[in-house]
């Protein structure tokens, strides 16, 4: 379950990421593969188009987390196709590492250990979903 609180915090501090969003997205694959190399060779060798569709797909997802049910078909339908790429449920961990260090290198002093809570709650129950809807 996502809060009230959880949510406001999100939706502020992605106002921030998206005056950075062409960083932040290349910066997230970066640090994806610095922590999980073996998941490079599931990417293109350019990864910028890749980081529009994240921070394209992060945006429309944070903008509807007042009513998960609302996006929960785009969320099945984003995982089924993550597993056509090969995607598996481990990759789901690394993934939010990477998105969570992401954020923290992004936000600079705005971020913190409530913050930090918030954005790992709203992960969680999205790749929840996510794993959930690819098995």
């Amino acid at each position: 379950m996502i809060t009230n609180h959880e949510i406001t915090l999100v939706k502020e501090s992605w106002k921030e990421v998206l005056k950075i969003q062409d960083v932040a997205g290349e910066l997230f694959y970066k640090t994806l593969f610095e922590m999980a190399p073996q998941v490079r060779p599931m990417f293109p060798t350019d990864v910028s188009g890749q980081s529009k569709k994240l921070m394209s797909m992060l945006g429309h997802v944070i903008a509807r987390l007042n009513n998960l049910d609302e996006i929960m078909t785009d969320i099945v339908g984003l995982a089924k196709r993550h597993v056509e790429y090969g995607t598996k449920p481990e990759h789901y961990a690394v993934v939010g590492a990477a998105l969570l260090k992401t954020l923290e290198l992004g936000l600079g002093a705005a971020w913190n250990e409530e913050l930090k809570s918030a954005w790992t709650n709203v992960y969680t129950v999205l790749a929840d979903a996510m794993i959930q809807a690819a098995a």
